[in-house]
Formats: structure tokens, sequence, C-alpha cells
């Protein structure tokens, strides 16, 4: 990958040891086992050979990369999130549900991000739940962003400069159904999409079709109320997966009215 600033930013939601260890450690260590029995066990040694070649299968698709990872990611996310789902019980149990789930993002994230390293995504669309929005607003930013009071009280407003001054195209909506019908509709190359960590495994699960590079929400008040996220690592992310698009205007004067 290509060093930049950008990437000490995303660094953090990229993290996936926990996951990788089981979707490719393990059956890259049950196929080692199964290639030694067979060396230790002549009557046995089709047997574990077949065995050896079938966990190497599993793990095999964790070494995809570019176009290759592209044309098997829905096929590949089928899998690892049925994985993911299998075993977020256990993950519960221990305390380590998003923990578990995000370390499973992480991974999407990094294949993600090299994916489009070169080229660059030329289509892509932002995805926001409502939650980002202060909960007292009245701006109606569902129909437009820029109805936007730019008051500065939510993030709402660094995202409508990124759509003035970057030409983002953005999408909030307040039901999964819509942000997926929406996604499927613009057809873009890429979808950067925020939400809270279980909408993040359903939105991969239900899109696997479209590459999408994921972000956490934080819930300072409990879900669906007044939620941050981080959006200097949006940024990035844009500026790491998106072509660059001239500026579109002037960015509006603030207007009263958010209280």
């Amino acid at each position: 990958m290509t060093p930049g600033p950008e990437n000490a930013l995303l660094r953090p939601y990229e993290g996936h040891a926990g996951f990788l260890w089981v979707r490719r450690g393990l059956p890259l260590l049950l196929a080692s086992l199964s290639g030694g029995a067979a060396l230790l066990v002549p009557a046995w040694r089709g047997w574990f050979v077949l065995a050896a070649a079938a966990f190497f299968g599993v793990a095999w698709p964790t070494f995809k990369r570019g176009e290759a990872y592209l044309r098997a990611r829905p096929a590949i996310l089928r899998f690892d999130t049925f994985l993911v789902r299998g075993l977020r019980p256990l993950a519960r149990i221990l305390g380590r549900e998003d923990a578990w789930i995000l370390s499973f993002c992480g991974w999407n994230n990094l294949r993600v991000r090299a994916a489009f390293q070169a080229p660059k995504s030329r289509r892509t669309l932002i995805l926001l739940p409502h939650c980002v929005q202060a909960a007292h607003c009245r701006a109606d930013v569902f129909a437009d962003l820029q109805n936007c009071y730019a008051c500065g009280l939510c993030s709402v407003e660094d995202v409508m400069k990124g759509v003035l001054e970057r030409r983002w195209e953005v999408s909030i909506t307040n039901r999964s159904y819509k942000a997926y019908r929406e996604a499927r509709a613009y057809r873009p190359d890429l979808v950067v999409a925020v939400s809270c960590t279980d909408r993040l495994l359903k939105g991969l699960a239900k899109l696997s079709e479209v590459p999408a590079y994921v972000l956490p929400l934080a819930l300072p008040r409990g879900m669906c109320v007044d939620t941050t996220f981080d959006f200097a690592a949006l940024q990035a992310a844009m500026e790491a997966l998106a072509d660059p698009r001239p500026p579109a205007g002037v960015m509006p004067l603030g207007r009263i009215g958010a209280a």
C-alpha cells in the first residue's frame, strides 16, 4: 500500500488480528496437522491429505487481493459473515461481541483499501444513519443535506462541507433497507458507510455485491440518539479510496434554527 497520512488515520479501523486468526490461522493450523498426520499414519494417508487440502481451501480466499478479491467478494462475504454470526454467541459470552464484529470489519476494510489503491473508485457513495444529526435539530437533511444549519452541534455540518467542497455523494437514512435500496439504485463502485457495529455486519452481508469501507459509530447516549463518528477517518477514507472531484461551489453561511 502507498504510505500516506490517511493510512495512520485509518489504521484503528483496520485492526483484524482476532478475526484473521480464526479465518486463516485456524484452517492453516489444521491443514498442517493433517499433513503431519498423513506422514505419520500411512494407513490413513489419503484421508489426511484430503483433510489438509480442504482446510487449505478454506483459508485460500483470505489470500486474494485486488481484482481477484473484488470478483470473489460476494462469495467470500457469505462465508465470512456466516462465520462471524456463528461465533457471535461465544464472543458475547466472553464479553467480546463488538470486538469480534469490528475485527471482521477491520479485515474487510484492509482488503477493500488494498483493492482501491489503484485505480481509485470513480463513483463513491457515503451512507450515514439519521442519528448522527442532533436529536433536537429541525433541519430537513433527509431531503437535502444543504438544509443543515451549520451550527456545529453535530457532524452533519462537516459532511455538508465535504459535499460542497469535494462533491461527495451522501445519503442519510433512518432505515437500513432504505440505505440498501439507495445504494443499489446509485450503483456505486464503492460505499463508505457509518453505522453501529450490528448494522455494519448486517450491511456487509446484505450488500455483499458492493465493496464497502465501514466506520463504527460512538454511542455516548445509547442507541440512535446523538451518535458521533470519526469524521477525520471518513475524510481519510475518501481521500485514500475515491478519485478527487473539483469543488461544487462556495460554502454557505451558517443559518439559525438548530435549537
